[in-house]
């Protein structure tokens, strides 16, 4: 082949190989895409892999109904077997990291197998576009490696932002260090016992950033009902700075705990919080009993 017939061949290729990206496809078993982005030799996800990326989904008429581009954090999930035939699980083992894709899912087995009512825009019969771009793929033993190295570097992160509050308001000599680096400042003095494992306890609390910003309190939150906020000590029920903060407290004693990211909502962050955010709360130690606990209405919940 002459030099310039090659250079022909290959920019045909090269056409072809574009004309494959923005077109819609179907896979045998009917799910419909649209690869954005692909790098040739990037290892692909398989099933058992950790995924981290961004997603946006969509009704049929482009309506967003999620985008975690606007949340600010990734979603991270475990690649698993496609639950229906057309899932997009399918399509995210044609991914590698930096790729990018829409796929077409049918609502009515999306939702349905997760067991869950169609959300408000959404039609029965119709598809939902999920958008994808792959930020990274990991087995289990690299995500927990990496998530592992990260922790401890956000140790190191969150203990001088708090050194540094310390010292800028005042609390050098006031605030109290647990084990695990939750800091405790007692407002008022409680004469009463201390909770242990097992034990139910009952609390108001008034959650804050650094900054002083109120982002939730059991005074105000709908679902507490301006009653406190109830929980086991020792079971998960809440972010474990909490937990620990609260088992050093006296019954009737008031306390600003001081809590790290790394034992609140860590890189993923909540509501209100952003990821890897120290925070504060201001908590009322009501009552401690024995026994199991009531229906815990609104407090926070495990960020890990």
């Amino acid at each position: 082949m002459s030099l310039k017939n090659f250079g022909k061949a290959a920019l045909l290729v090269a056409v072809v190989a574009a004309c494959g990206k923005n077109r819609q496809q179907v896979t045998d078993n009917g799910l419909k895409y649209t690869i954005h982005e692909q790098t040739e030799g990037n290892r692909k996800g398989k099933v058992g892999d950790i995924l981290t990326l961004h997603l946006t989904l969509m009704n049929n008429k482009d309506s967003v109904l999620r985008d975690t581009h606007k949340e600010g954090t990734p979603f991270q999930m475990l690649l698993q077997v496609p639950p229906f035939k057309g899932s997009y699980e399918e399509g995210l083992t044609m991914l590698g990291k930096g790729d990018s894709a829409t796929f077409y899912v049918s609502a009515d087995s999306l939702f349905t197998k997760a067991m869950q009512p169609l959300p408000p825009g959404v039609q029965k019969g119709t598809d939902i576009g999920i958008a994808v771009k792959i930020l990274n793929v990991q087995t289990e033993d690299e995500y927990k490696k990496a998530q592992a190295a990260d922790f401890e570097k956000q140790k190191g992160v969150d203990a001088k932002i708090i050194e540094n509050y310390i010292a800028k308001n005042g609390l050098t000599g006031k605030a109290q260090k647990t084990e695990s680096g939750v800091y405790y400042v007692v407002t008022k003095p409680g004469t009463g016992p201390t909770p242990n494992k097992g034990d139910v306890v009952q609390v108001h609390y008034t959650g804050k950033l650094l900054d002083g910003k109120v982002f939730d309190s059991s005074r105000t939150n709908p679902q507490a009902g301006g009653k406190p906020a109830q929980f086991q000590i020792g079971v998960g029920m809440v972010i474990p700075g909490w937990e620990e903060g609260v088992s050093k407290l006296h019954k009737g004693e008031s306390a600003t705990l001081i809590i790290p990211s790394t034992l609140a909502y860590g890189p993923r962050g909540n509501q209100g919080i952003a990821p890897n955010s120290v925070l504060l709360f201001d908590i009322d130690l009501i009552d401690i009993q024995k026994g199991q606990p009531g229906q815990p209405g609104g407090m926070p919940q495990p960020g890990r």
